[in-house]
């Protein structure tokens, strides 16, 4: 693919330098050179604070209501990209004003950092690159960024029912940040994650090139895989290789409460989760409920949830020999064809049809939430189970999805891609604290809840590092504030959790293709002059 820019981009550029005035704000020339370096239609793509829907377009894609708040800090503007211009105009033009860009593609960073800075910032809006192209005679999809995971997944069934893709389960996620994360679904553990099955990407750099695989390098595309997109270049499109998946696979849902013996299941699921034959996946979810007693009693409701990449009877043979402690039955499976099991996992009814995959919600979240994030080597001991429940129970506002590991993640080496969390891990913990009330009163308390349950986990989980998961962004581990000054310790220490020892490698990447460190944040990697 050719770095060569056209001859009006070049021009464009000049014409710029030529016209601007040193008096102008530099959102003004940011916006001057962006309509002298994008084409025409830029004008339909460009949001300001004066625009009657810039407040709409801003919070059409906040999935996290703390950050829609009328205190939470605004975007000088909002460039909702039509075309790869666009893209490199925005990056030319906001580099060239002193302006950093958040990058949105699904709105679904946990800390925000796709739409709030605490620096001057516009928002490059991804959306508009929403298209699916699916190839089924080479087995192979290009996704471009703002593509959700609905998208992807309905468009690989409308080509096919035995094809699939590694993923997650929330099919509003952007395929942007959520690839370039890492990407973690219920077929990890036969296919391994999003960025195990990324073939090429197409990037706009630092300097306004568009890249692809060959032309930016291996290592370049060993970053973008894992490390976070945002802090190397803007990721237009994902080339993905598709999985098979057979044409009927069984799902399952088998609840159970304290009362019912939840402890010992959850102890012996430890046990044997990773063990589990490759193409059955089931998570654990600890949610605190209305107790059966009176109305103010809680407790906790236990939820195993399987996907199972066959029939029924095969599972249940599966399931019975090494967990007969579940008591699955045959009325608790239900066989469908994959794209319909993508449906059920996010909690749509049985029979929803498949093109509510599509669906975006019409309006922001009305609740805020604070996610974290860790890693279990050893399985919790019972007393230790009860004792973190009790604690559930009392803040009532913390719920946990357990990931199990086990086959593919086992077998991928941890320098494979920036994603390190391979052999050694039992499961993946995601904490989920949650609140419907506004104002800075309701967010910290809540938000110390969520740290003081953190804190109380030290023991069972990972050290040194502290491991945790990008996709699972949390500032708590570490921030560069503001982010227009990035220390390399800071960075070093949410680098280690997130990245292990691929931390150095990523540093010495992001220091070979933008050098003066214009893709940052929070949470970006630095490169080693800063």
């Amino acid at each position: 693919m050719s770095t060569i820019k056209p001859l009006w981009f070049v021009l464009s550029t000049l014409i710029f330098l030529l016209s601007a005035t040193s008096d102008s704000s530099p959102l003004e020339n940011f916006l001057h050179c962006l309509s002298k370096h994008s084409s025409p239609s830029i004008t339909k793509a460009i949001y300001t604070p004066q625009n009657p829907s810039f407040l709409s377009i801003l919070h059409m894609h906040t999935y996290n209501h703390r950050f829609s708040a009328p205190t939470a800090p605004k975007p000088l503007a909002i460039v909702t990209a039509l075309d790869e211009s666009h893209v490199q105009g925005t990056v030319v033009c906001a580099k060239s004003n002193g302006i950093q860009i958040r990058i949105r593609s699904g709105g679904h960073d946990c800390e925000g950092l796709s739409y709030v800075s605490d620096v001057p910032f516009v928002v490059l809006d991804m959306f508009h690159f929403g298209s699916v192209d699916v190839d089924i005679e080479s087995g192979t999809a290009w996704a471009e960024s703002g593509a959700t995971l609905g998208d992807v997944y309905y468009h690989i069934s409308e080509k096919s029912g035995v094809h699939g893709f590694p993923a997650g389960v929330c099919p509003t996620v952007g395929a942007g940040g959520h690839f370039s994360g890492g990407g973690y679904g219920n077929l990890m553990r036969k296919y391994g994650l999003s960025v195990d099955n990324i073939i090429d990407a197409k990037l706009v750099d630092v300097n306004g090139n568009i890249l692809d695989r060959k032309s930016m390098g291996e290592d370049l595309f060993w970053a973008i895989r894992g490390g976070g997109g945002g802090s190397f270049g803007v990721i237009l499109s994902w080339k993905i290789k598709l999985v098979y998946v057979t044409p009927k696979v069984t799902v399952f849902k088998v609840m159970r409460n304290l009362e019912d013996g939840a402890k010992g299941l959850v102890y012996k699921w430890q046990l044997i989760a990773t063990k589990l034959h490759d193409d059955l996946f089931i998570r654990v979810m600890h949610d605190v409920v209305d107790g059966t007693q009176k109305a103010k009693n809680k407790t906790i409701k236990v939820t195993f949830i399987g996907l199972f990449l066959g029939k029924s009877d095969q599972m249940l043979s599966l399931v019975n020999e090494s967990f007969p402690e579940l008591g699955l039955k045959q009325s608790d499976c239900i066989e469908m064809p994959w794209i319909n099991s993508t449906l059920y996992w996010f909690n749509y009814p049985i029979g929803t049809p498949i093109k509510a995959l599509l669906d975006v919600p019409k309006e922001p979240l009305s609740y805020s939430f604070k996610t974290m994030s860790d890693y279990v080597k050893r399985p919790i001991r019972k007393s230790a189970l009860k004792s973190m429940w009790k604690l559930m129970i009392k803040s009532e506002s913390v719920r946990m999805e357990w990931n199990p590991y086990g086959g593919k993640m086992h077998e991928i080496s941890p320098s494979e891609t920036p994603f390190p969390h391979r052999a050694g891990n039992l499961f993946l913990i995601e904490y989920l604290t949650t609140w419907g009330q506004d104002g800075v009163d309701a967010a910290n308390r809540y938000l110390n809840i969520s740290r003081s349950f953190y804190e109380f986990m030290t023991p069972y989980v990972s050290h040194s590092p502290r491991e945790a998961f990008l996709n699972y962004r949390d500032l708590d581990i570490g921030s560069n504030f503001p982010s227009n000054a990035t220390n390399m310790n800071i960075a070093q220490s949410y680098g280690s959790k997130y990245f292990k020892g691929n931390f150095k490698r990523l540093v010495r990447v992001k220091s070979k293709v933008d050098p003066e460190n214009f893709f940052r944040h929070e949470q970006s990697i630095p490169p080693l002059s800063h």
